[in-house]
């Protein structure tokens, strides 16, 4: 037999972590078996991030000086800046895992100062906080790729606004809708998909760092100091929770698998339109392929793929819940095998979400096939039902007439409208003249008026909320939460300005925002300001969210998420028992955990602000409290 790659490797003799406790060599199979940074190692810049973070809270608690935590984040930068300038520092590295790594290497820059860096903290809890962090981050991406699918799906729509196209029942032409109509319903489900993202976001932002190994840390650490530190919403809870569970890793490819089940049908149903048997619509050449031996191919392999891909997701998922269905608290080495399903569905669900706006940018959609096919194969029978009822035929009788009708039209090769008003009385007595009006395709889209109908008014209407304010949506970048400073005054003024005159804040003068800098907090995307907001301060139990405004350009990336959740956290630091926002964005404050409540309950707010808004006699903002702590 031909020995394997396993089978020839050399025993390898190296200084573990926990080198201590066991002696000799490290067997060549189990360095293999055991070690994760062929694949952890996507985690460095968290875990460079969470060690720094972890010096500040170490020089907190006095166990590192000063000096010593300045000269330990110099060698953590300096490693990041070589790793980037040489990644195959990272790749060729044979250490154990990213954590390993990271040590070995501070420690090969300050000495012994390095071994300090892991007092208070174990694996356990650095790597939950990596993986959070990591898939914090992965989230944001991901809402903004979908978001970009959504608002090429909007422009879709309003390009097709006015085209007829036949909507499908069992795969079979039903009756007629607008193909703005096909794109929205799949806008639908791809903003509910948002929605999980930032749920999934929202609970993975909570920090596991300083619950060492299962029991918390014996040192004098700022837990919540850190969660700030980081990013985090709020510090975990439960030390034996916090490094013992996946649930934001599930629940993160839970809400990849229903994406991709909405991307699979998408692109099902796009494969069945642009068939040769279909010929509703066409796809763009460079997102197709032909064929090795027949020349005029052209096969919708990017929709393919999409639809491939969906099943695999859905394993990831199960494969993830089957191996922590059974496990003990707290850590165990099963859990190491979350990361590989989780990068693996985030980069899939990207490649798929980036490829669909230059498909459906590049989509020709077949007008003239698509009305005849919409009209075609007694797509019109419901409205001839319609037309009966309305002049007091009961619907089931009228069901049956209109289906007797059919049936004489089949056999004799006519369409509905072909037959003469006394051969569809013959069947159906109480039709008249008005009929032949009822049966065109115009008038029965015009009827579907009902909220969420098929009507040109209602998906003109829903067209025009989806694109008000955001029309330039795009995938949001790497996302920095701090302080505002004096310097951003300009940039909190437009935000400010621009939200306000969308009737959805408070306008602020310059004088007013300068008087209260230190009370905002803004995001910032490559030191760009890309969103705003303030923490006011009512009494020591209660504040309010105030003045949060994302650029246009950036919403839906989860950057208005991550102000709120922060503001939140500040609340929570300073003990304030409750935050509150007035708002006409409910569902997105639902999402971070606040609850409707009357604005009675908010006596303060009322006597301080509401008594000079020029809105106090007709408010259509509705109270929402959010409690961050309590004794």
């Amino acid at each position: 037999m031909t020995p394997s790659n396993l089978d020839i490797l050399e025993p390898v003799r190296r200084e573990a972590l926990w080198s201590g406790r066991l002696s000799g060599e490290v067997h060549d199979l189990f360095k293999v078996f055991n070690d994760s940074l062929p694949f952890d190692r996507r985690l460095f810049l968290q875990d460079v991030a969470g060690s720094a973070a972890w010096a500040r809270a170490l020089e907190h608690a006095k166990v590192l000086e000063t000096g010593e935590r300045i000269q330990i984040e110099e060698a953590l930068e300096d490693l990041a800046r070589c790793v980037a300038e040489s990644p195959a520092v990272l790749i060729d590295a044979d250490d154990e895992d990213i954590h390993s790594f990271v040590e070995r290497e501070l420690v090969a820059r300050v000495g012994d100062l390095g071994k300090k860096l892991h007092t208070g903290r174990s694996r356990n809890d650095q790597v939950a906080t990596d993986l959070r962090l990591w898939t914090m981050e992965a989230l944001d991406h991901r809402i903004g790729e979908l978001q970009a699918v959504i608002t090429a799906l909007v422009e879709l729509a309003r390009r097709e606004q006015s085209t007829v196209f036949p909507g499908y029942t069992h795969l079979q032409r039903a009756q007629p809708i607008l193909f703005a109509h096909w794109c929205l319903a799949y806008v639908e489900m791809l903003r509910r998909d948002l929605g999980r993202m930032a749920d999934a976001r929202s609970r993975a932002s909570v920090c596991p760092l300083g619950c060492a190994a299962l029991t918390g840390t014996a040192y004098d650490i700022d837990r919540e100091a850190i969660a700030v530190d980081l990013g985090f919403r709020a510090a975990a809870a439960n030390s034996l929770d916090a490094v013992s569970d996946r649930d934001f890793v599930i629940e993160s490819l839970s809400g990849i698998s229903v994406t991709s089940v909405h991307l699979s049908r998408m692109a099902e149903d796009l494969v069945f339109y642009s068939s040769g048997e279909a010929r509703l619509l066409e796809l763009p050449d460079g997102l197709c392929s032909g064929s090795s031996i027949m020349p005029q191919k052209k096969n919708p392999d990017a929709l393919e793929l999409i639809r491939g891909k969906c099943g695999m997701q859905i394993g990831r998922l199960v494969g993830l819940m089957t191996t922590m269905k059974a496990l003990p608290l707290a850590y165990n080495k099963d859990m190491q095998e979350d990361k590989v399903p989780l990068f693996d569905a985030m980069d899939e669900l990207s490649i798929c979400l980036r490829v669909l706006p230059p498909l459906l940018d590049g989509i020709t959609v077949r007008r003239e096939n698509a009305r005849a096919a919409a009209i075609g194969d007694f797509a019109n029978a419901t409205e001839l039902a319609d037309h009966l009822v309305t002049r007091g035929v009961p619907f089931r009788d009228a069901h049956h007439q209109v289906g007797r009708l059919v049936a004489e039209a089949i056999g004799r090769g006519l369409s509905l409208e072909e037959l003469s008003l006394s051969e569809i009385n013959a069947h159906a007595p109480a039709a008249d003249e008005q009929v032949f009006v009822d049966l065109t395709v115009d008038a029965a889209l015009e009827k579907r008026a009902s909220i969420g109908g098929t009507s040109p008014e209602q998906i003109a209407t829903r067209i025009a909320r989806l694109q008000s304010p955001v029309r330039n949506s795009r995938p949001v970048g790497s996302i920095a939460i701090r302080t505002a400073r004096v310097s951003d005054l300009a940039d909190l003024k437009r935000l400010i300005d621009l939200w306000a005159d969308a009737g959805e804040n408070l306008p602020r003068s310059e004088e007013e925002i300068l008087q209260s800098i230190g009370e905002f907090t803004v995001a910032t995307e490559d030191d760009k300001v890309v969103g705003c907001g303030a923490l006011w301060l009512y009494t020591p139990t209660l504040a309010e969210i105030r003045s949060v405004g994302v650029d246009p350009e950036c919403q839906g990336g989860g950057v208005g998420s991550r102000i709120v959740e922060h503001l939140a956290l500040n609340a929570r630091r300073l003990r304030i028992e409750r935050v509150f926002v007035l708002t006409r964005a409910p569902r997105f404050f639902e999402r971070l955990e606040f609850k409707t409540v009357s604005v009675n309950g908010l006596p303060e707010k009322i006597l301080k602000d509401c008594a000079r808004c020029p809105k106090k006699h007709c408010c259509d903002e509705i109270a929402m409290v959010r409690t961050t702590w309590s004794e």
